[in-house]
């Protein structure tokens, strides 16, 4: 089958100047209604493999990979996760490859070409990218929210603030480590349980969205093109900052029992369905499977590529980025298992004699003798039977652990990350700019992911339905911009969950199966039937 590049010069006359000057000025016309196109079909090779390797990293390996692996017990998980990824991962993407090399068409009309009757497959994709893209972008404006705040100094989450309530002191921040206290309290303004309902809106979060909806609306509709230099930096900065982070937290008490309980493997763990589930759904999510984006990125002439090896390239590279970041997530979760309970209590107790005894804190504010010898909630009701003004100077001066957590499970979800990491980086000398750093960075990575997945939203519509509507990009980010609302609530963080965890995996691996049974009815029953060659398809040339 003949590209599109191929069919438009052809439709061009080469002799009668008049209609070419037609067939130019209609040509323009479809350049600006499909300005938002692809952009990256006239791309080299290298440029589009990088391109493929920064959409994998950025879709997951830092957020979602981590907390599934604390979820399901670390080595357990990453073992299975290896072995799905060889067999069905790597295979797979392959086939979505080469699937692009033969046909060189979007995700919705490569269906309708291959097996007509399973065309709504490329729509279940772009309803996959929807959801994608929904509450990616809201993780876009975590990563913005706390580079806004690493400007300050000192970082705000190595404190925990007091509550501004005139009749309360909360000691929620004494329960818990601040760097956890700062992104349920400050960054999410968390609700306690998702049946409080959607009732209002985060300020912050909800303007942090239009932001990153209408930064991504003028990328797009000025194509703006990440340059090679540009994605290679992007992708090694991030692997120097990673790096940098996990030396340092290597320094960490416990980080060397923290790591081998995050290799250690637990046969009977393999017995739980929902660990399979988890790690299946993710290799597909990871490497983009099943949402078209693969297919949308390599619509282009890319020569004789070796796709088995860029997709073994993506895949090696998505694992090590995730293995890297897990690492340093757990470390931070044993160095808190650590200092929390009553080593956390032991701490403050040593902070408060000395504070006392330089005169910064009054006599009044001396902790019982005994106290060392009760358990670490009996510090809590100490605290909470002071008075008022000393309940204050007391949580102010509290040093940054959890007294009440006696358990290495502190949190789940995507904020796991963004609380270890905060962690990590307060450690640092000038800290304020690592954190500069490392949250620009991860925003920039998930920013142009976002881009990616837009791109699998708005090309195919233009390709197949819209093409003449020019003004589909600026309704694709209205959209996302009203759909995203529901995650800037107060128990949005739940609702996301709920997507990531349950409906964004199952759409994928249906979608999966249903590419696999078209591709077996081609090369199995049709092929046979037709006459077709094994390595011809419909519309290609043998």
């Amino acid at each position: 089958m003949e590209s599109f590049e191929e069919i438009a010069d052809e439709e061009v006359p080469k002799e009668p100047r008049i209609y070419v000057s037609q067939s130019l000025r209609r040509l323009t016309r479809e350049i600006l209604a499909t300005k938002t196109q692809n952009c990256f079909t006239q791309t080299k090779r290298t440029e589009i493999t990088m391109i493929q390797i920064a959409f994998s990293i950025g879709l997951d390996s830092i957020w979602r990979f981590p907390y599934l692996c604390h979820r399901n017990g670390g080595g357990s998980f990453i073992l299975v996760y290896f072995f799905m990824l060889l067999l069905f991962g790597i295979p797979l993407l392959y086939i979505e490859m080469i699937m692009e090399q033969w046909l060189r068409v979007d995700n919705v009309r490569i269906w309708k070409q291959l097996v007509p009757w399973l065309g709504g497959i490329g729509y279940a994709s772009i309803m996959v990218c929807i959801l994608v893209s929904l509450y990616n972008s809201v993780i876009i404006v975590w990563s913005l929210s706390y580079l806004s705040h690493s400007f300050d100094h000192p970082l705000p989450w190595n404190e925990c603030p007091l509550v501004k309530n005139i009749n309360v002191t909360d000691l929620s921040c004494l329960r818990t480590v601040s760097h956890q206290y700062f992104w349920y309290h400050t960054t999410l303004s968390a609700s306690g349980h998702i049946e409080e309902g959607v009732k209002a809106l985060v300020l912050h979060l909800t303007l942090g969205i239009f932001a990153a909806w209408f930064l991504l609306f003028l990328i797009m509709i000025t194509g703006l093109k990440v340059s090679i230099p540009m994605l290679i930096f992007s992708v090694f900065l991030l692997y120097i900052l990673l790096l940098c982070l996990f030396i340092r937290s290597l320094f960490l008490e416990g980080a060397i029992a923290s790591l081998r309980r995050m290799v250690t493997i637990e046969l009977s763990a393999w017995a739980s369905l929902d660990l399979w589930r988890q790690a299946g759904s993710h290799v597909l999510y990871s490497l983009g499977l099943g949402m078209g984006t693969i297919i949308n990125l390599s619509s282009c002439k890319t020569g004789g590529s070796n796709y088995a090896q860029v997709a073994s390239l993506m895949a090696l590279v998505n694992l090590v980025t995730s293995l890297l970041a897990t690492s340093i997530i757990f470390i931070v979760l044993g160095f808190w298992a650590a200092t929390s309970g009553h080593a956390c209590v032991e701490k403050g107790v040593s902070k408060l004699m000395k504070l006392i005894d330089d005169g910064v804190l009054p006599q009044d504010a001396k902790p019982p003798e005994n106290i060392l010898l009760q358990p670490p909630l009996d510090y809590l009701d100490w605290i909470s039977n002071l008075p008022r003004h000393l309940q204050d100077q007391v949580i102010r001066f509290s040093p940054s652990c959890s007294i009440k957590a006696q358990k290495e499970k502190f949190m789940e979800g995507p904020g796991l990350a963004f609380a270890a990491f905060s962690q990590v980086v307060s450690l640092f000398p000038a800290s304020s700019l690592w954190a500069i750093l490392f949250f620009l960075t991860l925003a920039v990575t998930e920013l142009s992911t976002l881009i990616r997945i837009l791109e699998g939203i708005v090309v195919p519509f233009q390709n197949s339905i819209f093409r003449n509507y020019p003004q589909l990009l600026s309704v694709v980010c209205l959209g996302g911009f009203l759909g995203s609302f529901v995650f800037t609530s107060r128990p949005g963080s739940y609702i996301m969950s709920l997507f990531d965890d349950r409906l964004v995996p199952l759409t994928l691996i249906t979608i999966v199966a249903f590419q696999n049974v078209a591709l077996a009815w081609i090369y199995g029953a049709k092929s046979s039937t037709r006459g077709y060659p094994p390595t011809t398809l419909p519309g290609t040339a043998a």
